[in-house]
């Protein structure tokens, strides 16, 4: 992993969140992580996620971190 051709860890905040009708505010208020932090999540800028951070958004959302983590192609996940 790391390596062109690899694979990478996207989180699926706008699937989750349209599935449960909830808006990114909604989120950020119920789990106490800012908006701009969830933007970077959901735009798969995020290098890193704190396992407390993912915690929380599974509480939120109601999931599992295998519902909430999705693994794709490096070159999917760049466009």
């Amino acid at each position: 992993m790391g390596e062109q051709g690899s694979t990478r860890i996207r989180v699926r905040i706008d699937q989750m969140l349209q599935q449960r009708s909830m808006t990114l505010t909604e989120l950020s208020q119920r789990t106490g992580i800012s908006i701009v932090n969830l933007s970077v999540l959901k735009n798969d800028r995020a290098r890193a996620i704190r396992f407390t951070t993912l915690e929380s958004l599974c509480d939120a959302l109601e999931c599992t971190p295998g519902d909430l983590l999705e693994v794709v192609p490096a070159d999917v996940s760049e466009l």
